[in-house]
This record gives structure tokens, C-alpha cells and sequence, in this order.
């Protein structure tokens, strides 16, 4: 990416909340990580239910079938080599490196699948609801950047996310949190709740390869994937490390920093009390 290109992308991203990069990855690429992730869906349908071993979680819930539905995957780099070399490729800093510098941690590592006509929505939300402990992050609106790389189209069909620009702008928002965003529908009374309105919502439409960015104050949600095909995504979320106590190493000066053989506290609190493989009730 050129001077020019960066720049243009920092005013978007500041402007609109979100930027896209249009064929990050390559065909080939795309196929590797088509590859890594059956892999670890194959996994977590062998497991029936959801499953926790450290930071690496299943989560799987009966499909429309009864058979198992893997419906997202934290942290698979820990096991999965391919995604542990992406989430670290140094595209990423260089894309990142504008906005929150070249020494990032990172807080999420996940995949996203939409099976066709299964229960995978996203109610509108904004993702600092997820950040914790709220003190943990510092400067969170310039500080942290989500990252979505497209294995599969994303159209309108398929559940595409649908983001509310320029919202970032206005802070925390009061949208209804009292259910889950996973497996809830958006509704536009939710946004009018909190003083937005469903018709500024744009889709957002990848191709295979294609890399989004967006700010965790961003309003977005994604609906239900009525085409025939798996709508998946790569999620990758980095942070400036200064201004995070949580995550693991991304990138130190923008060098690829690999996994250590300890994981880091991210999201799981009992990670050094219950680090054992373990199924969750329920």
C-alpha cells in the first residue's frame, strides 16, 4: 500500500467509522484459509457441544438439523497454523500502523460462520461492549482497530454485516444489551432507542480476500444467511500495547511476534484457574 492509498484509507476509517481493502488475499490464499477453517469446524463439530481449553473456545449449538453447529471459534491460532501466520502477516501492521502504530497485542482472534438458513445473527451492537474489564483499555476509540478478512461472499444474501457510518462518533451508545448479540436478530427499534435510524445502514459487501476495518464504536449487526453457501469470516482484533494491560503479541515494531508457549490472559478470567480442556453446560 502506497502513501496515497494509506492516507486515503486513515480519512475513510476516520470518517465513516470503517474502511475496506479490497483483495488483500489471494485466491490461493483464501483457499488455504478455506482449508484451516473446515479444519476447525470439523473440530468443534466433533466435540457436539461447546468447549473451552484456555482461550481456545467452540462455540456449537444445535443446528436446524439437531446435528451440531459450529457457530464460532476464539483463538484457533493457538493450534491451527495457517490462521496463527495470518493473524500475524505483516500486511496487517502495515495497514494497521497509521492508526495505532506498529506495537499492537491482540484481544480477538475468531471465526465467524454463517451456515445457510441457520440462526446467525448479529443484533446491532457496538463492540466496546465486549472489551473487558473496562479498565484493561485505555484510549479504546484510537487505540483498537477489528479487522474482518472474507473467506466466503459476503452479500446481502449470505448475512453481510450492515454498519450505521459515522456512528463511532457519537461515543457509547444506549442500544438495548439485555440479550445476547449472537443468535438475535437487528431491529430498528433498537436504533431508534438510541437515536439512529435503519435506513443510514449500508451493507457490507466482501468478496473473498477482502480485508475490513472498523472502530469498536461503530454500530453494526448482520442478519440471517439465506444463500446456499457458508458465510464465514476472520476476525482479528489489534490494539496500541500501551494502551491495553490484556491480549497477546501481535506485533513489536512491526515485527511479527509468533505465540509463546503460555497463553495470555485475554477474555477468560479462570484462564490459570480451570486451563484444563473442559465442556461447558448448557
Amino acid at each position: 500500500m502506497d502513501a496515497s492509498d494509506s492516507q486515503a484509507l486513515v480519512a475513510r476509517y476516520r470518517r465513516d467509522g470503517y474502511a475496506v481493502i479490497r483483495g488483500l488475499f489471494s485466491v490461493d490464499e483464501v483457499a488455504l484459509l478455506t482449508a484451516a477453517t473446515d479444519q476447525i469446524e470439523a473440530e468443534g463439530a466433533a466435540h457436539g457441544r461447546s468447549f473451552r481449553h484456555g482461550n481456545l473456545f467452540y462455540n456449537v449449538a444445535p443446528g436446524n438439523d439437531g446435528a451440531p453447529l459450529v457457530r464460532m471459534v476464539q483463538w484457533p491460532s493457538y493450534h491451527q497454523p495457517m490462521l496463527e501466520a495470518v493473524r500475524r502477516d505483516p500486511r496487517f501492521v502495515e495497514v494497521l500502523a497509521p492508526l495505532i502504530g506498529d506495537s499492537l497485542t491482540q484481544i480477538i482472534n475468531q471465526v465467524h460462520w454463517k451456515a445457510p438458513g441457520s440462526l446467525g445473527d448479529f443484533a446491532w451492537h457496538q463492540d466496546l461492549r465486549f472489551r473487558r474489564p473496562e479498565a484493561a483499555y485505555r484510549n479504546l476509540g484510537t487505540s483498537y482497530v477489528q479487522t474482518g478478512l472474507a473467506i466466503d461472499p459476503h452479500t446481502r444474501e449470505s448475512g453481510c454485516m450492515r454498519f450505521i457510518p459515522g456512528s463511532h462518533v457519537h461515543g457509547p451508545l444506549a442500544l438495548d444489551t439485555s440479550g445476547e448479540v449472537l443468535g438475535n436478530a437487528m431491529t430498528g427499534d433498537a436504533l431508534e432507542a438510541a437515536g439512529l435510524s435503519d435506513a443510514d445502514a449500508v451493507d457490507l459487501l466482501l468478496a473473498p480476500g477482502d480485508l475490513a476495518l472498523w472502530s469498536p464504536y461503530l454500530v453494526h449487526g448482520s442478519g440471517t444467511n439465506r444463500s446456499a453457501h457458508k458465510r464465514r469470516l476472520y476476525i482479528n482484533g489489534y490494539v496500541r500495547a500501551e494502551d491495553c494491560d490484556r491480549g497477546e503479541w501481535a506485533f513489536r515494531g512491526g515485527v511479527p511476534v509468533p505465540l509463546g508457549p503460555e497463553p495470555a490472559l485475554v477474555h477468560f478470567e479462570e484462564l490459570r484457574v480451570r486451563p484444563e480442556p473442559h465442556y461447558l453446560e448448557g
